[in-house]
């Protein structure tokens, strides 16, 4: 029996602000040289440093590590290890190995056996190697298991009682339900809406209380600060809290009381929200709906829905109203709309790829996706506003230079007008507006998203440039994402007139950065997660034609992603002709045929060598592409293969061929 990817359909926010937030992670190849011991710092919340992955040979009475060749971020090359630092490791395994002179200048490495991971034909294996490389551990500290252990399953009634009678707002009679991916065990966030007299509306979200869980000081605390995210490999979650908390006390599953942070917010016809409140709260979610289930309901009703859903009904349709309404405020502010495919893959019971394929998305996740921006631009308003120690999601404005290099490669293909002075939002968004190619668009989306800076943590508000928010911060997933949960924790004191400002105004500056930090971790694991599947996948169809598009162009060669999300790499030098790149118009242009090869061209390509080990994909184009004229049609699927040896010969002749070009 297949199963899916444990990765979650969305974060607070959806995938699409969420890749619009990961900038520069779009790429699946590394091209650039090792980088040197010195060079390293500690990596993911274990603080990993001058450790190797690789297999363990027998060199005389010791052994010697050969790295793993996809773990680029050393160059230590093979390690010795002396018989007594061998403890007890069996030779053709994989291993972690600390190194012991890292410092080397002759470069003549020894290390220790620290960890016997097993096979790396295990898939298992493959992901624990991928977890070690990125400082990641699956498991809690003995400490934070005892702080756990004794939390019941579902808040003690009493206790909800004497939260309410403190001031707790009770709100389990208001119809509230969760939407999310068919697979999420966090359930972070649950909304319930009224229609207002005059068509203005209120509008409830409703975030997980982690921190009335997770304490200052406590072991619990120290290890979520240290994770700062959950992680989604491909086929496990490494999460930021024990399960006991995540999928269970925390999670707003339905029909159980649940201690929240709601923020209630007036939101008028136009979009704007006007007034609103923010306050500790219970709820119990009257229904768990998915994206799936609430598509089909506003798109295919049934005479049965009535009867099976009741009042949810009518409240998804008035859902579905306010998220157009909040859309069309955005868009008319310039939020920058990026929509790149992110692959699903799905996965046999043993952990191999059964298939992979583009993470499904309808407007139902659009719906949840306005209102999160709503919550989160509505706290970090207010406590912006009061000028408050507080975490902040900021996305600054974009370099002027690299926004006019930007406009040299749309230009090419028909944008028009100018993007001068102060750069904002809604210049690119009209700007953007202007691009006739559309099979272009989603790859120039790529190349403009490469143009901004980095969205982060940090303890000023600078605004999010990307959303054209002046405020925004991220409130709503307090479960996998530590700034959500220190920040409701700056809220609750507040809230009680704790009288802290000073306390958490010397510690905001460092969870910022660490979160930052970890984030940019988890984005980098995950990746690497996606490409051990993805190489894996293509393995066994060396020799197979597809049709695929080019998404990027550099020095060496050209990306092509087929319509599965799987992208590749095709040489320059596996080409018939010369090609030299154009940086200004993000083309490559062939010195001898004059062909163009453009970002959005259709390509088709033949699977030509797949590296399991570098996790690299490399594919060749099909005989006759690059003598002809036009974009190739395709309906992007397979066609029948020419063999593996034919690839490869195919790959080697085009290669002669274009090194005599030079």
């Amino acid at each position: 029996m297949a199963k899916y990817s444990s990765k979650k359909s969305r974060s607070s926010v959806n995938m699409s602000i969420r890749q619009q937030e990961r900038n520069g992670a779009m790429r699946p190849l590394d091209l650039d040289a090792p980088k040197c011991y010195a060079d390293i710092a500690p990596r993911g919340p274990q603080g990993v440093k001058n450790q190797v992955i690789g297999v363990l040979l027998e060199n005389g009475e010791g052994g010697i590590v050969m790295p793993d060749p996809s773990f680029k971020e050393t160059n230590f090359g093979p390690v010795r290890i002396e018989k007594n630092n061998l403890n007890g490791a069996p030779f053709k395994m994989t291993v972690v190995c600390e190194i012991l002179n890292p410092a080397s200048e002759n470069r003549d490495y020894r290390g220790k056996i620290v960890e016997v991971l097993g096979d790396m034909g295990n898939n298992d294996v493959k992901m624990l190697a991928v977890m070690r490389q990125f400082g990641l551990a699956s498991t809690f500290p003995d400490e934070v298991v005892e702080e756990v252990k004794d939390l019941p399953v579902n808040p003690d009634p009493e206790l909800v009682d004497k939260e309410i009678a403190a001031g707790r707002h009770d709100l389990r009679d208001l119809l509230t339900i969760t939407i999310d991916g068919e697979e999420a065990k966090d359930l972070d966030d649950a909304i319930s809406i009224e229609r207002l007299p005059g068509g203005n509306y209120k509008l409830y979200v409703h975030i997980a209380d982690v921190s009335n869980y997770v304490k200052e000081n406590t072991a619990l605390d120290r290890e979520a600060f240290l994770r700062a995210t959950s992680v989604y490999l491909v086929d496990r979650v490494i999460p930021m809290l024990p399960p006991k908390l995540s999928n269970g006390l925390c999670s707003l599953n339905p029909n159980v009381d649940r201690l929240t942070m709601t923020a209630e917010m007036l939101i008028d016809d136009n979009g704007i929200t006007y007034d609103g409140s923010i306050y500790e709260s219970v709820i119990r979610s009257d229904r768990r709906m998915s994206y799936k289930e609430t598509f089909r309901i506003l798109t295919e009703p049934k005479d049965s829905d009535a009867e099976e859903y009741g009042p949810i009904v009518p409240m998804l349709s008035e859902m579905k109203v306010l998220a157009e309404i909040l859309k069309r405020m955005r868009d008319g502010k310039g939020a920058i709309n990026f929509d790149f495919p992110e692959p699903k893959v799905i996965l046999n019971d043993d952990g191999s790829v059964k298939d992979i394929m583009p993470y499904p998305i309808n407007f139902c996740n659009g719906i949840i996706e306005q209102f999160m921006i709503c919550a989160n631009e509505f706290v970090a308003e207010r406590f912006a506003t009061m000028n408050y120690p507080f975490v902040y999601r900021v996305h600054e404005d974009p370099d002027a230079l690299k926004i006019a290099k930007f406009c040299n490669v749309a230009r090419n293909f028909g944008a028009s007008g100018r993007l001068s002075g102060k750069i904002t939002p809604l210049m690119i968004s009209e700007y953007m507006a202007t691009i006739r190619d559309d099979e272009a668009r989603p790859m120039l989306d790529t190349v403009l998203l490469r143009s901004m800076a980095k969205a982060r943590y940090a303890p000023d508000n600078l605004g999010h440039f990307g959303l054209a928010s002046k405020f925004y911060c991220h409130f709503t997933s307090p479960i996998r994402r530590y700034p959500d949960l220190y920040i409701h924790r700056i809220i609750k004191s507040y809230i009680h007139e704790e009288k802290k400002r000073r306390h958490f105004a010397g510690l905001v500056s460092n969870v910022s950065d660490h979160s930052s930090d970890m984030e940019r971790n988890s984005v980098e694991a995950e990746r690497a997660s996606d490409a051990v599947k993805m190489a894996e996948f293509m393995a066994d169809k060396v020799g197979e034609h597809y049709m695929g598009k080019i998404t990027s162009i550099i020095g060496a060669g050209v990306f092509v992603m087929l319509p599965n999300t799987v992208e590749g790499f095709v040489p320059f030098r596996t080409m018939s002709d010369h090609y030299l790149f154009d940086e200004r118009s993000y083309r490559a242009i062939g010195s001898r045929t004059g062909r163009k090869l453009t970002i959005g061209m259709d390509a088709p390509v033949v699977v030509a060598a797949v590296d399991t080990e570098m996790h690299r994909i490399d594919f060749v184009f099909a005989e006759g592409f690059e003598g002809g004229s036009g974009r190739s049609q395709g309906s992007g699927e397979r066609k029948a293969p020419i063999g593996r040896r034919k690839a490869k010969t195919l790959a080697k002749k085009r290669g002669k061929r274009s090194r005599r070009s030079f």
